[in-house]
C-alpha cells in the first residue's frame, strides 16, 4: 500500500512540476521567479562572456557544455587530491591520484560510484566543495541535455548550454533541494559543520560519530538523481534516511523530475496525450519490476526454508523491511539515482535481475534529463520499424525518420553495451585478484557486470562485496564513466540537431500516430526486445543461473 501511495504521489505531482520545467526551458515568463532570478542569471552569463543566444549548431551547444564540465571536474579533482586543512577537522589527507580521478569523474558524470568510505576519507570541504558541488552541476548538465534534445526533436534550436545550466540550477535544482532539505532537517537529518562527536560506548571504547551538512547533501542526492552517500551506508543510515516517512519522500524525490520531464515533453510538442502514454509505459515497466522484486524479497531464500521462513532480511534495514527495500532497489536503478537503503549484493537473484535490466535499458524513467532522451530514441526506432512493417511513412512529430536518425539512434544504443560487456569480459578473463570477486560463480559474474553497468549507465550503485578499490577498478570504471556519459550526449545532440533541420510535414493518411495505446505497446516490445537481445547472455550467466541454482 505504501508503494502504491508513493507512485500515486508521483503521478499526481508530475503535471505541476512538468509545467514548471516547460516554462523554465521554453523561456516562458515566470513573474514570481524572473523578478529575483533574472538579474542573477544575466550577470552570471555576462561574467563568463556568454550573450545567452541559442546555439545555431551542434557544436555551439556541445562544446560549451563539455568545457564547463571540464572546468568543474578540474576544480573538484584538485580539492580531492589536496584536501586542504580548513573544514577538515579530522585532517584527512588527499586521496590517492587514481581514487581522486575516479571519484571526480564519478560525480561529474552524475554517477556517484564510490570506491571509498566517505566518512573516513573526506572532510567537509571536500564534501561541500567537490562532491556536493558536482552533484548540482552534473544534474544540471543532464537536465540541459535532455531539454536540448526535446527542443531539437520538436523543431526548435537546441538552445544555449550555459543558460540551460544556470537556469537548471537557479530555477529547479537549488530551490527544490532547499525545500526538500528543510523537510529532511525537520525529520531529523543533521545539517551542521561541527566536527565528529566523540562518545564512549557501553564497552568503554572510544567512538567517533561523523556529522556534517547532510540534509542539503541528501536532498540534491535524490532530487538530482546522484545517489552518492555522505556516509558509506548511504540511505540505509539513519543520518541520511531516519524514518519510514523520509524513505517514502526520498523515493518520490528520485522519481519526480524524470516523470515531470516526460510531462514537459508533451507540452513542448503540443500533445499531452503523447507524454501521457509515455509516462504510462515507464510506469508499467517500473511497477512490473517492483512487483517482481518485492515478491522475491518477501518470499525469502528457499535454501533457508528448512530453518527460516519469512522475507529475505539480509542486508535490510528493519525500519523499511524487505518489501520497501525491494521497491527502492527498482526505483534507484530505474531512475539511475544509485542511492541504496539496503545491500544490493544481498538481493535475491530475481531482484538483481530486475535491477540489472533497469541498468541495461536506461529508460524506466532513466537518468536526469537523459532518461527522456533515451526513451525518445526507442520511440524513433519503433516508428521506423513499425512504418516499415505496415507500409506507413516513418514520421515523428511531423518530420520524417530517415537513415541519419536511425544511424544516430543505433549508435546511442550500442555505446552502452560496449562500455559494459568489453571491460567485464576483460576483468573476468583476468586473475581473481584483478576481478576482486568475493563470491565466485554466477553471483561473482553479476558483481563484475553490475559494476560496469552501473558506471556506464551513470547509476553508481554497486554490489559492495566486490573489492573495487584497486587501481584496475578505478581506471577501468573511469573509462566506462566517461564513455557512458559523454558519447551518448554527443550522439543525442547530433540526432536532435539533424532532426530539427528536416522540413516539417503536414500529417496525412499515411502518417503513423505515436500517441495511441497500440503504438505505446509496440514501443514497449521494442524496448524489451532490444535490451534482452543485447544483454540476455550475461543475465543468463549471472542472476538467472543463480536463481535456478537456488530453486534446485
Amino acid at each position: 500500500m505504501l508503494a502504491v501511495l508513493t507512485l500515486a504521489a508521483v503521478v499526481l505531482t508530475a503535471p505541476a512540476v512538468g509545467r514548471h520545467l516547460y516554462e523554465v526551458f521554453d523561456d516562458h515568463p515566470q513573474p514570481a521567479w524572473d523578478r529575483w532570478l533574472q538579474p542573477v542569471e544575466t550577470r552570471l552569463l555576462r561574467w563568463i562572456g556568454d550573450n545567452g543566444r541559442p546555439a545555431d549548431s551542434l557544436w555551439g551547444y556541445l562544446l560549451p557544455l563539455v568545457m564547463a564540465n571540464l572546468v568543474f571536474g578540474l576544480v573538484a579533482f584538485l580539492l580531492l587530491l589536496l584536501q586542504p586543512g580548513w573544514l577538515n577537522p579530522q585532517g584527512f589527507p588527499g586521496l590517492r591520484w587514481d581514487l581522486a580521478l575516479h571519484t571526480t569523474l564519478s560525480f561529474l558524470t552524475n554517477t556517484d560510484q564510490q570506491h571509498l568510505v566517505p566518512e573516513q576519507s573526506l572532510g567537509n570541504l571536500a564534501q561541500l566543495g567537490a562532491i556536493q558541488f558536482l552533484m548540482f552541476v552534473s544534474s544540471a548538465t543532464g537536465l540541459a541535455v535532455g531539454f536540448a534534445v526535446i527542443r531539437g526533436l520538436t523543431g526548435r534550436p537546441l538552445g544555449n548550454a550555459h543558460r540551460d545550466l544556470v537556469r537548471s540550477l537557479t530555477r529547479v535544482l537549488i530551490p527544490g533541494s532547499l525545500a526538500l532539505a528543510l523537510f529532511l532537517l525537520v525529520s531529523g537529518v543533521p545539517m551542521t559543520l561541527a566536527p565528529p562527536l566523540e562518545i564512549t560506548s557501553l564497552e568503554g571504547a572510544r567512538q567517533l560519530l561523523p556529522r556534517g551538512p547532510i540534509a542539503l547533501y541528501e536532498a540534491i542526492k535524490q532530487l538530482g538523481e546522484n545517489g552518492g552517500g555522505f556516509v558509506s551506508a548511504n540511505s540505509g543510515h539513519p543520518y541520511e534516511n531516519p524514518t519510514l516517512l523520509t524513505n517514502l519522500v526520498q523515493t518520490w524525490a528520485m522519481l519526480i523530475i524524470p516523470a515531470a520531464t516526460i510531462d514537459a515533453f508533451g507540452r513542448f510538442c503540443g500533445n499531452r496525450r503523447q507524454s501521457t502514454w509515455l509516462l504510462a509505459l515507464v510506469l508499467v515497466l517500473l511497477v512490473i519490476g517492483a512487483a517482481v522484486a518485492m515478491a522475491a524479497e518477501q518470499a525469502g531464500n528457499p535454501v533457508l526454508a528448512p530453518w527460516l521462513n519469512g522475507p529475505n532480511l539480509q542486508g535490510k534495514e528493519l525500519r523499511f523491511g524487505a518489501g520497501l527495500t525491494g521497491l527502492w532497489s527498482v526505483v534507484t536503478t530505474g531512475t539511475m539515482t544509485g542511492a541504496i537503503n539496503g545491500a544490493i549484493d544481498a538481493l535475491m537473484p530475481t531482484s538483481l535481475l530486475v535491477a540489472l535490466s533497469n541498468l541495461f535499458l536506461q529508460v524506466v524513467f532513466g537518468g536526469q534529463g537523459t532518461g527522456i532522451a533515451y526513451l525518445l530514441v526507442f520511440l524513433l526506432l519503433a516508428v521506423f520499424l513499425t512504418g516499415l512493417m505496415v507500409g506507413r511513412t516513418p514520421e515523428f512529430l511531423g518530420r520524417k525518420v530517415e537513415k541519419p536518425q536511425v544511424v544516430w539512434a543505433s549508435f546511442v544504443l550500442l555505446i552502452h553495451p560496449v562500455f559494459v560487456l568489453i571491460p567485464a569480459a576483460i576483468t573476468l578473463a583476468g586473475s581473481a585478484e584483478l576481478a576482486g570477486i568475493s563470491n565466485p560463480g554466477s553471483h561473482g559474474i553479476s558483481q563484475v557486470v553490475y559494476e560496469y553497468a552501473s558506471a556506464a549507465a551513470n547509476n553508481g550503485s554497486g554490489m559492495e562485496g566486490l573489492a573495487d578499490g584497486s587501481l584496475w577498478w578505478n581506471l577501468s570504471t573511469s573509462v566506462s564513466l566517461l564513455g557512458g556519459r559523454y558519447l551518448p550526449i554527443a550522439a543525442l545532440l547530433a540526432l536532435a540537431d539533424g532532426f530539427r533541420r528536416k522540413p516539417a510535414l503536414e500529417a496525412g493518411p499515411g502518417s503513423l500516430r505515436t500517441d495511441t495505446p497500440l503504438f505505446t505497446g509496440v514501443t514497449a516490445v521494442v524496448v524489451v526486445i532490444l535490451g534482452a537481445l543485447t544483454f540476455f547472455p550475461v543475465l543468463a550467466l549471472g542472476p538467472i543461473a543463480e536463481a535456478l541454482t537456488l530453486a534446485s
